[in-house]
């Protein structure tokens, strides 16, 4: 069996995405990988293995070399800095951070109250805006903080905004532009180099296709 490579890949919106990408680039995915319950997945011919996990929890993985690589939005490495090398943007999963709000909610003059599960990107935010605010870490359904009086406003992820208008929140200000991107383990890019750098060519050709393909259509 070839030298294992194990990447961190997120539950979720991110995955199918994620998965045509690599396929795309030449890696064999286990054949259960769609209808199995496992969290843990390996491809028996080339040992390539899959470890599926929470988005937040991504890094952390790939932090502590459980995970030789791992797909992470930018939204949770901006908020989890984990020590991870950032080396490259996959282009899929394309969304914002962003702050939203009611129209007409008369926000708290002294001090205004932020929902968002992004504590962290939030704070440093506001600070930066020479605002003074206090965060309320949510981990679900943020749009119904403002609905309910808990929260003046809120930074979440905003894709469609079609969620925000359903609940009657407008979108007051843009934080970061976010995509999903490749993470290595440091250790396991000094021990695993030559494989990681070729799936790192691989995937690369096919970022750079479909942007391509993406220009021609526009």
């Amino acid at each position: 069996m070839s030298e294992t490579l194990t990447i961190a890949m997120p539950k979720g919106r991110i995955f199918e995405e994620a998965a045509d990408l690599l396929k795309k680039a030449g890696y064999e995915l286990p054949v259960e990988i769609e209808k199995s319950r496992k969290l843990i997945l390996t491809e028996e011919l080339t040992g390539f293995r899959i470890i599926l996990a929470k988005p937040m929890d991504v890094p952390t993985y790939v932090e502590h070399g459980v995970a030789d690589l791992g797909i992470a939005g930018k939204d949770v490495l901006l908020e989890e800095k984990r020590d991870v090398y950032e080396v490259l943007d996959l282009g899929i999963s394309v969304c914002r951070l962003a702050v939203a709000t009611l129209p007409d909610l008369k926000p708290d003059p002294v001090m205004p109250k932020i929902a968002t599960k992004y504590p962290h990107v939030a704070s440093r935010f506001f600070r930066e805006q020479g605002e003074q605010v206090e965060i309320i870490t949510l981990n679900g359904s943020i749009e119904l903080a403002p609905l309910i009086g808990l929260a003046d406003r809120i930074v979440d992820i905003v894709s469609t905004g079609r969620t925000l208008k359903e609940n009657g929140l407008v979108e007051t200000e843009k934080l970061a532009d976010i995509t999903s991107r490749l993470i290595i383990n440091p250790v396991s890019y000094r021990l695993k180099k030559n494989k990681i750098d070729a799936m790192i060519k691989s995937l690369s050709a096919v970022v750079e296709g479909n942007a391509y393909a993406m220009d021609r259509k526009r």
